[in-house]
Protein backbone atom coordinates (compact mmCIF):
# COMPACT_ATOMS: atom_id res chain seq x y z
CA UNK A 1 0.00 0.00 0.00
CA UNK A 2 2.75 2.73 1.02
CA UNK A 3 4.76 1.74 -2.27
CA UNK A 4 2.06 2.43 -4.78
CA UNK A 5 1.28 5.39 -2.92
CA UNK A 6 4.74 6.89 -3.04
CA UNK A 7 5.06 5.49 -6.55
CA UNK A 8 1.97 7.93 -7.50
CA UNK A 9 2.93 10.86 -5.25
CA UNK A 10 6.64 10.24 -7.58
CA UNK A 11 4.61 10.03 -10.60
CA UNK A 12 2.40 13.57 -9.83
CA UNK A 13 6.56 15.02 -8.90
CA UNK A 14 8.22 14.20 -12.08
CA UNK A 15 4.59 14.47 -14.30
CA UNK A 16 6.20 16.41 -17.72
CA UNK A 17 2.88 16.80 -19.81
CA UNK A 18 3.11 18.81 -23.13
CA UNK A 19 0.37 20.95 -24.15
CA UNK A 20 -0.55 21.28 -27.58
CA UNK A 21 -2.23 23.58 -29.22
CA UNK A 22 -1.79 25.71 -32.69
CA UNK A 23 -2.46 28.96 -32.03
CA UNK A 24 -2.90 31.27 -28.83
CA UNK A 25 -5.80 33.15 -29.00
CA UNK A 26 -8.93 32.13 -29.65
CA UNK A 27 -11.76 29.64 -27.49
CA UNK A 28 -9.80 26.44 -27.87
CA UNK A 29 -6.64 28.49 -27.06
CA UNK A 30 -8.12 30.20 -24.12
CA UNK A 31 -9.54 26.59 -22.68
CA UNK A 32 -6.25 25.12 -23.43
CA UNK A 33 -4.38 28.19 -21.72
CA UNK A 34 -6.58 27.70 -18.67
CA UNK A 35 -5.54 24.39 -18.25
CA UNK A 36 -1.70 25.29 -18.82
CA UNK A 37 -2.20 27.38 -15.79
CA UNK A 38 -4.50 24.85 -13.15
CA UNK A 39 -1.54 22.19 -13.71
CA UNK A 40 1.29 25.10 -13.21
CA UNK A 41 -0.46 25.97 -10.13
CA UNK A 42 -0.60 22.61 -8.94
CA UNK A 43 3.15 22.34 -9.58
CA UNK A 44 3.05 20.22 -12.84
CA UNK A 45 6.26 21.04 -14.85
CA UNK A 46 3.84 21.38 -17.97
CA UNK A 47 4.94 23.17 -21.19
CA UNK A 48 2.33 24.95 -23.95
CA UNK A 49 3.77 24.14 -27.27
CA UNK A 50 1.93 26.51 -30.26
CA UNK A 51 2.54 26.92 -33.14
CA UNK A 52 1.88 30.69 -34.11
CA UNK A 53 2.51 33.02 -31.07
CA UNK A 54 0.80 36.21 -31.57
CA UNK A 55 1.08 38.06 -27.90
CA UNK A 56 2.56 37.92 -24.60
CA UNK A 57 1.25 35.19 -21.41
CA UNK A 58 1.74 35.23 -17.96
CA UNK A 59 2.26 31.22 -18.55
CA UNK A 60 4.71 29.96 -19.90
CA UNK A 61 4.22 29.12 -23.55
CA UNK A 62 6.57 28.08 -26.39
CA UNK A 63 6.96 28.00 -30.23
CA UNK A 64 7.48 25.49 -32.16
CA UNK A 65 11.33 25.78 -32.68
CA UNK A 66 11.80 24.54 -36.48
CA UNK A 67 9.10 23.42 -39.00
CA UNK A 68 9.50 22.77 -42.47
CA UNK A 69 7.43 24.55 -45.24
CA UNK A 70 8.58 22.85 -48.44
CA UNK A 71 11.67 21.07 -48.06
CA UNK A 72 13.18 24.64 -46.31
CA UNK A 73 13.82 25.06 -42.68
CA UNK A 74 12.98 27.93 -40.71
CA UNK A 75 14.39 28.82 -37.70
CA UNK A 76 11.51 30.91 -35.47
CA UNK A 77 14.60 33.95 -35.30
CA UNK A 78 14.41 33.78 -38.85
CA UNK A 79 10.43 33.63 -39.09
CA UNK A 80 10.38 36.74 -36.41
CA UNK A 81 13.13 38.96 -38.14
CA UNK A 82 11.19 39.05 -41.42
CA UNK A 83 8.16 41.08 -39.39
CA UNK A 84 5.68 39.89 -42.00
CA UNK A 85 2.19 39.26 -40.59
CA UNK A 86 1.04 37.82 -44.22
CA UNK A 87 3.46 35.31 -44.55
CA UNK A 88 3.10 34.46 -40.24
CA UNK A 89 -0.44 33.59 -41.70
CA UNK A 90 -0.11 32.26 -44.60
CA UNK A 91 2.37 29.68 -42.70
CA UNK A 92 -0.76 29.22 -40.66
CA UNK A 93 -3.66 28.59 -43.22
CA UNK A 94 -1.83 26.57 -45.18
CA UNK A 95 1.64 25.50 -44.11
CA UNK A 96 2.10 21.97 -46.70
CA UNK A 97 -1.75 23.34 -47.85
CA UNK A 98 -0.43 25.93 -49.60
CA UNK A 99 0.10 23.74 -52.49
CA UNK A 100 -3.57 23.61 -53.10
CA UNK A 101 -4.93 27.16 -52.42
CA UNK A 102 -5.74 27.05 -55.95
CA UNK A 103 -7.53 23.62 -55.99
CA UNK A 104 -11.54 23.62 -56.24
CA UNK A 105 -12.37 22.27 -53.12
CA UNK A 106 -10.87 25.07 -51.47
CA UNK A 107 -11.66 28.05 -53.68
CA UNK A 108 -15.16 26.82 -54.15
CA UNK A 109 -16.07 26.15 -50.13
CA UNK A 110 -18.39 28.75 -48.79
CA UNK A 111 -16.94 30.62 -46.27
CA UNK A 112 -19.86 30.67 -44.11
CA UNK A 113 -18.69 26.97 -43.39
CA UNK A 114 -16.88 26.25 -40.60
CA UNK A 115 -13.10 25.65 -40.89
CA UNK A 116 -11.43 22.67 -43.28
CA UNK A 117 -8.69 20.94 -42.33
CA UNK A 118 -6.40 18.49 -43.68
CA UNK A 119 -4.75 15.82 -41.89
CA UNK A 120 -1.30 16.67 -43.66
CA UNK A 121 1.03 19.20 -42.92
CA UNK A 122 4.84 19.43 -43.04
CA UNK A 123 5.27 19.93 -38.93
CA UNK A 124 7.62 17.72 -37.17
CA UNK A 125 6.31 18.31 -33.54
CA UNK A 126 8.68 15.11 -32.46
CA UNK A 127 11.30 17.31 -33.36
CA UNK A 128 10.67 20.19 -31.34
CA UNK A 129 12.92 19.85 -27.60
CA UNK A 130 9.83 20.22 -25.60
CA UNK A 131 8.31 17.23 -26.96
CA UNK A 132 11.53 15.12 -26.30
CA UNK A 133 11.33 16.59 -22.85
CA UNK A 134 7.83 15.14 -21.71
CA UNK A 135 6.52 12.33 -20.65
CA UNK A 136 3.11 12.59 -21.65
CA UNK A 137 1.34 14.47 -24.40
CA UNK A 138 -2.06 16.17 -24.57
CA UNK A 139 -3.49 17.50 -28.42
CA UNK A 140 -5.94 20.57 -27.88
CA UNK A 141 -6.56 22.03 -31.13
CA UNK A 142 -4.35 21.04 -33.38
CA UNK A 143 -5.62 21.41 -36.89
CA UNK A 144 -2.77 22.55 -39.34
CA UNK A 145 -0.07 21.73 -37.01
CA UNK A 146 -0.17 17.70 -36.86
CA UNK A 147 0.75 15.46 -39.07
CA UNK A 148 -1.19 12.21 -38.84
CA UNK A 149 0.99 9.77 -40.97
CA UNK A 150 4.10 10.98 -39.16
CA UNK A 151 3.92 11.72 -35.80
CA UNK A 152 1.75 8.65 -35.12
CA UNK A 153 5.00 7.26 -37.17
CA UNK A 154 7.16 8.28 -35.14
CA UNK A 155 6.00 8.96 -31.51
CA UNK A 156 6.85 6.47 -28.36
CA UNK A 157 4.76 8.84 -25.83
CA UNK A 158 1.12 8.35 -24.23
CA UNK A 159 -1.83 10.56 -25.79
CA UNK A 160 -4.74 12.43 -24.34
CA UNK A 161 -6.24 13.85 -26.56
CA UNK A 162 -8.52 16.99 -25.85
CA UNK A 163 -11.62 17.74 -28.09
CA UNK A 164 -12.69 20.65 -29.00
CA UNK A 165 -14.53 20.12 -32.24
CA UNK A 166 -15.06 17.20 -34.75
CA UNK A 167 -11.64 17.48 -36.56
CA UNK A 168 -9.37 15.28 -35.09
CA UNK A 169 -12.14 12.69 -35.85
CA UNK A 170 -14.08 13.88 -39.24
CA UNK A 171 -12.58 14.07 -42.83
CA UNK A 172 -11.56 17.41 -42.75
CA UNK A 173 -14.46 19.44 -41.16
CA UNK A 174 -14.24 20.90 -37.81
CA UNK A 175 -18.08 20.48 -37.72
CA UNK A 176 -20.18 18.35 -39.52
CA UNK A 177 -22.39 21.01 -40.48
CA UNK A 178 -25.47 18.89 -41.28
CA UNK A 179 -27.95 22.13 -41.52
CA UNK A 180 -26.95 25.10 -43.46
CA UNK A 181 -28.77 28.40 -44.57
CA UNK A 182 -32.24 29.43 -43.38
CA UNK A 183 -35.35 29.79 -45.44
CA UNK A 184 -38.34 31.88 -45.35
CA UNK A 185 -40.00 31.29 -42.39
CA UNK A 186 -37.17 30.74 -40.35
CA UNK A 187 -36.46 27.43 -40.17
CA UNK A 188 -32.90 25.69 -40.98
CA UNK A 189 -31.81 24.15 -44.63
CA UNK A 190 -30.47 20.62 -45.32
CA UNK A 191 -27.04 20.86 -46.30
CA UNK A 192 -26.03 18.73 -48.97
CA UNK A 193 -22.35 17.38 -49.51
CA UNK A 194 -20.94 17.76 -52.86
CA UNK A 195 -19.32 14.66 -54.55
CA UNK A 196 -16.21 16.23 -54.18
CA UNK A 197 -16.52 17.30 -50.62
CA UNK A 198 -17.58 13.36 -50.07
CA UNK A 199 -14.28 12.27 -52.08
CA UNK A 200 -12.18 14.68 -50.09
CA UNK A 201 -13.53 13.70 -46.78
CA UNK A 202 -13.47 10.16 -47.31
CA UNK A 203 -9.63 10.22 -48.55
CA UNK A 204 -8.98 12.52 -45.52
CA UNK A 205 -10.72 9.95 -43.16
CA UNK A 206 -8.44 6.93 -44.74
CA UNK A 207 -5.37 8.66 -43.75
CA UNK A 208 -6.12 8.86 -40.02
CA UNK A 209 -7.46 5.58 -40.05
CA UNK A 210 -4.10 3.99 -41.54
CA UNK A 211 -1.97 6.47 -39.15
CA UNK A 212 -3.72 5.78 -36.06
CA UNK A 213 -4.20 1.83 -36.53
CA UNK A 214 -1.19 0.56 -34.44
CA UNK A 215 -1.98 3.37 -31.76
CA UNK A 216 -2.77 1.90 -28.77
CA UNK A 217 -1.97 4.45 -25.63
CA UNK A 218 -4.56 7.28 -26.56
CA UNK A 219 -7.00 8.62 -23.89
CA UNK A 220 -9.66 11.27 -25.42
CA UNK A 221 -11.15 14.23 -23.49
CA UNK A 222 -14.52 15.66 -23.98
CA UNK A 223 -15.76 19.04 -23.08
CA UNK A 224 -19.36 17.67 -23.29
CA UNK A 225 -20.94 14.60 -23.40
CA UNK A 226 -22.68 15.38 -27.08
CA UNK A 227 -18.91 15.51 -28.57
CA UNK A 228 -18.05 12.49 -26.73
CA UNK A 229 -21.20 10.33 -28.04
CA UNK A 230 -19.81 11.90 -31.55
CA UNK A 231 -17.10 10.77 -30.80
CA UNK A 232 -17.54 7.35 -29.58
CA UNK A 233 -19.43 6.89 -33.08
CA UNK A 234 -16.82 8.19 -35.15
CA UNK A 235 -14.68 5.03 -36.94
CA UNK A 236 -11.39 6.73 -35.64
CA UNK A 237 -11.85 6.64 -32.30
CA UNK A 238 -14.49 4.12 -31.30
CA UNK A 239 -12.34 1.82 -29.51
CA UNK A 240 -10.12 4.62 -27.67
CA UNK A 241 -11.23 5.09 -23.80
CA UNK A 242 -13.58 8.76 -23.85
CA UNK A 243 -13.52 11.05 -20.63
CA UNK A 244 -16.31 13.79 -20.05
CA UNK A 245 -14.05 17.23 -18.67
CA UNK A 246 -15.88 20.66 -18.75
CA UNK A 247 -13.33 23.12 -19.51
CA UNK A 248 -12.33 25.28 -16.45
CA UNK A 249 -12.57 29.03 -16.00
CA UNK A 250 -10.71 31.46 -13.77
CA UNK A 251 -13.83 31.91 -11.17
CA UNK A 252 -12.13 34.50 -9.51
CA UNK A 253 -12.30 36.71 -12.80
CA UNK A 254 -15.72 35.08 -14.04
CA UNK A 255 -17.77 36.14 -11.20
CA UNK A 256 -20.87 38.50 -10.51
CA UNK A 257 -20.17 42.53 -10.16
CA UNK A 258 -22.52 44.82 -9.62
CA UNK A 259 -25.36 45.69 -12.85
CA UNK A 260 -25.73 48.93 -11.94
CA UNK A 261 -21.94 49.59 -11.97
CA UNK A 262 -21.47 47.74 -15.02
CA UNK A 263 -24.57 49.67 -16.97
CA UNK A 264 -22.50 52.93 -15.33
CA UNK A 265 -19.54 51.80 -17.45
CA UNK A 266 -20.97 51.64 -20.24
CA UNK A 267 -23.68 54.61 -20.02
CA UNK A 268 -26.18 52.48 -20.52
CA UNK A 269 -29.65 53.73 -18.96
CA UNK A 270 -30.36 51.65 -15.66
CA UNK A 271 -33.93 51.02 -16.95
CA UNK A 272 -32.49 49.17 -20.34
CA UNK A 273 -32.92 45.44 -20.50
CA UNK A 274 -29.39 44.15 -21.49
CA UNK A 275 -29.60 41.13 -24.06
CA UNK A 276 -25.90 40.03 -25.43
CA UNK A 277 -24.61 37.88 -27.71
CA UNK A 278 -21.19 37.14 -28.42
CA UNK A 279 -19.62 35.63 -31.77
CA UNK A 280 -15.82 35.81 -33.51
CA UNK A 281 -17.55 36.35 -36.55
CA UNK A 282 -20.88 36.63 -37.38
CA UNK A 283 -20.78 35.35 -40.75
CA UNK A 284 -19.71 31.84 -39.35
CA UNK A 285 -23.59 30.15 -40.20
CA UNK A 286 -23.11 27.87 -37.06
CA UNK A 287 -23.14 30.46 -34.69
CA UNK A 288 -26.89 31.21 -35.53
CA UNK A 289 -26.89 35.03 -36.10
CA UNK A 290 -29.59 35.18 -38.82
CA UNK A 291 -31.58 33.69 -36.41
CA UNK A 292 -31.53 35.96 -33.37
CA UNK A 293 -31.13 38.79 -35.66
CA UNK A 294 -34.71 37.75 -37.35
CA UNK A 295 -35.85 36.77 -34.12
CA UNK A 296 -35.46 40.96 -32.66
CA UNK A 297 -37.10 42.39 -35.36
CA UNK A 298 -40.15 40.95 -33.29
CA UNK A 299 -39.00 42.61 -30.06
CA UNK A 300 -40.50 46.41 -30.43
CA UNK A 301 -39.76 47.37 -26.86
CA UNK A 302 -37.32 50.58 -26.67
CA UNK A 303 -36.89 48.96 -23.07
CA UNK A 304 -33.90 46.93 -24.62
CA UNK A 305 -30.23 47.71 -25.67
CA UNK A 306 -28.70 44.85 -27.59
CA UNK A 307 -24.63 44.31 -27.21
CA UNK A 308 -22.80 42.28 -29.58
CA UNK A 309 -19.01 41.46 -29.25
CA UNK A 310 -17.22 40.29 -31.86
CA UNK A 311 -16.07 40.45 -35.53
CA UNK A 312 -18.37 42.03 -38.10
CA UNK A 313 -20.99 42.70 -35.50
CA UNK A 314 -22.09 45.66 -36.84
CA UNK A 315 -24.45 43.71 -39.42
CA UNK A 316 -27.06 43.48 -36.30
CA UNK A 317 -30.43 44.98 -37.08
CA UNK A 318 -30.02 48.49 -37.36
CA UNK A 319 -33.54 49.36 -36.57
CA UNK A 320 -32.93 48.35 -33.06
CA UNK A 321 -30.65 50.27 -29.68
CA UNK A 322 -27.25 48.22 -30.32
CA UNK A 323 -24.01 48.98 -29.05
CA UNK A 324 -21.24 46.99 -30.79
CA UNK A 325 -17.79 46.08 -29.21
CA UNK A 326 -15.81 45.06 -31.96
CA UNK A 327 -13.19 42.11 -30.94
CA UNK A 328 -12.78 41.96 -27.06
CA UNK A 329 -9.86 39.65 -25.60
CA UNK A 330 -9.74 41.11 -22.00
CA UNK A 331 -11.46 38.21 -19.50
CA UNK A 332 -11.60 41.21 -16.72
CA UNK A 333 -13.70 43.35 -19.20
CA UNK A 334 -15.87 40.31 -20.28
CA UNK A 335 -16.64 39.59 -16.81
CA UNK A 336 -18.16 42.71 -16.54
CA UNK A 337 -20.00 42.98 -20.20
CA UNK A 338 -21.13 39.50 -18.90
CA UNK A 339 -22.52 41.06 -15.53
CA UNK A 340 -23.99 44.01 -17.19
CA UNK A 341 -26.56 41.85 -19.35
CA UNK A 342 -29.60 40.68 -17.99
CA UNK A 343 -29.44 37.50 -20.11
CA UNK A 344 -26.56 36.31 -22.94
CA UNK A 345 -27.88 34.42 -26.22
CA UNK A 346 -26.26 31.70 -27.70
CA UNK A 347 -28.08 31.13 -31.39
CA UNK A 348 -25.41 28.53 -32.06
CA UNK A 349 -27.16 25.26 -34.72
CA UNK A 350 -23.83 23.17 -33.99
CA UNK A 351 -21.74 23.76 -30.99
CA UNK A 352 -19.85 22.01 -28.41
CA UNK A 353 -19.18 23.33 -25.44
CA UNK A 354 -18.90 26.95 -25.16
CA UNK A 355 -16.29 29.26 -23.43
CA UNK A 356 -18.62 31.89 -23.65
CA UNK A 357 -21.80 30.03 -22.07
CA UNK A 358 -19.33 29.09 -19.40
CA UNK A 359 -18.27 32.50 -18.69
CA UNK A 360 -21.97 33.66 -18.67
CA UNK A 361 -22.89 31.07 -15.95
CA UNK A 362 -19.96 32.02 -13.16
CA UNK A 363 -20.97 35.76 -13.63
CA UNK A 364 -24.48 34.99 -12.62
CA UNK A 365 -25.93 36.16 -15.89
CA UNK A 366 -28.78 33.32 -17.33
CA UNK A 367 -28.63 31.95 -21.04
CA UNK A 368 -30.87 31.59 -23.83
CA UNK A 369 -29.75 28.46 -26.33
CA UNK A 370 -31.19 25.90 -28.81
CA UNK A 371 -31.09 22.09 -28.29
CA UNK A 372 -27.99 21.29 -29.77
CA UNK A 373 -24.69 19.85 -29.22
CA UNK A 374 -23.29 20.36 -25.51
CA UNK A 375 -25.65 23.58 -24.33
CA UNK A 376 -28.17 21.56 -22.77
CA UNK A 377 -25.14 20.07 -20.54
CA UNK A 378 -24.82 23.53 -19.24
CA UNK A 379 -28.57 25.01 -19.57
CA UNK A 380 -31.22 24.17 -17.07
CA UNK A 381 -34.51 25.09 -18.90
CA UNK A 382 -35.83 27.41 -16.46
CA UNK A 383 -33.35 27.61 -13.89
CA UNK A 384 -30.31 29.03 -15.18
CA UNK A 385 -31.46 29.92 -18.60
CA UNK A 386 -33.97 28.74 -21.26
CA UNK A 387 -33.66 25.86 -23.84
CA UNK A 388 -35.91 26.85 -26.60
CA UNK A 389 -37.78 23.71 -28.63
CA UNK A 390 -36.29 23.57 -31.47
CA UNK A 391 -33.81 25.37 -34.20
CA UNK A 392 -35.39 28.16 -35.10
CA UNK A 393 -36.65 32.14 -35.31
CA UNK A 394 -40.14 31.56 -33.86
CA UNK A 395 -38.54 29.22 -30.72
CA UNK A 396 -36.03 31.87 -30.11
CA UNK A 397 -38.15 34.13 -30.05
CA UNK A 398 -40.83 31.81 -28.00
CA UNK A 399 -37.90 31.67 -25.20
CA UNK A 400 -36.66 35.32 -25.40
CA UNK A 401 -40.18 35.59 -24.34
CA UNK A 402 -40.24 33.19 -21.89
CA UNK A 403 -37.32 34.34 -20.15
CA UNK A 404 -38.76 38.02 -19.65
CA UNK A 405 -41.85 37.04 -19.03
CA UNK A 406 -40.62 35.41 -15.68
CA UNK A 407 -36.85 36.94 -15.49
CA UNK A 408 -37.47 37.44 -11.58
CA UNK A 409 -37.41 33.42 -11.14
CA UNK A 410 -33.35 33.54 -12.28
CA UNK A 411 -31.38 33.94 -9.20
CA UNK A 412 -27.71 35.21 -10.56
CA UNK A 413 -26.44 34.03 -6.94
CA UNK A 414 -27.76 30.87 -7.48
CA UNK A 415 -26.18 30.10 -11.21
CA UNK A 416 -23.21 31.74 -10.21
CA UNK A 417 -22.49 29.53 -7.69
CA UNK A 418 -23.83 26.35 -8.90
CA UNK A 419 -21.23 27.26 -12.53
CA UNK A 420 -18.46 28.27 -10.29
CA UNK A 421 -18.43 24.70 -8.60
CA UNK A 422 -18.76 22.83 -11.78
CA UNK A 423 -16.43 24.91 -13.98
CA UNK A 424 -13.25 25.70 -11.80
CA UNK A 425 -10.13 24.94 -13.03
CA UNK A 426 -9.06 23.45 -10.15
CA UNK A 427 -11.48 20.48 -10.64
CA UNK A 428 -10.67 20.33 -14.55
CA UNK A 429 -6.45 20.24 -13.24
CA UNK A 430 -7.42 17.23 -10.67
CA UNK A 431 -9.24 15.16 -13.30
CA UNK A 432 -6.21 15.46 -15.67
CA UNK A 433 -3.75 14.55 -13.14
CA UNK A 434 -5.73 11.58 -12.66
CA UNK A 435 -5.21 10.57 -16.26
CA UNK A 436 -2.31 11.90 -16.77
CA UNK A 437 -1.22 9.50 -13.91
CA UNK A 438 -3.14 6.29 -15.15
CA UNK A 439 -1.81 6.51 -18.74
CA UNK A 440 2.20 7.17 -16.85
CA UNK A 441 1.30 3.90 -14.30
Amino acid sequence: MHTTIFRMNSIIENMKPLLVNTFDVGGAAKACIRLHSGLLNSNIDSNLLVNHLTQKHKEKLVQIEDFTINNIKYSLGQMISNKSKAILKEFYLYSKEKAIVADAFIKNRDNRLEFYSSPKTNIDITKSRHYKESDIVNFHWVARMLDYSSFFKLNNKPIVWTLHDQNPFSGGEHYLEALFGIDDRGYPIKRVLTKIEKERFKENLDIKIKALKDVNTLTIVSPSAWLAKEAKQSQLFSRFPIEVIPNGIDTEVFKIRNQEYTKELFNIPLNKKVILFVADDVKNFRKGFEYLNRALKSINSSDFIFITVGNNNSDFNSEKDVLALGRINNDLLMSIIYSMADVFITPSIMDNLPNTIVESLCCGTPVIGFPVGGIPDMIEDEVNGIICKEISVKSLVEGIDRFFNNQERFSSVNISNRARSLYSVEKQTNAYIKIYQNMLK
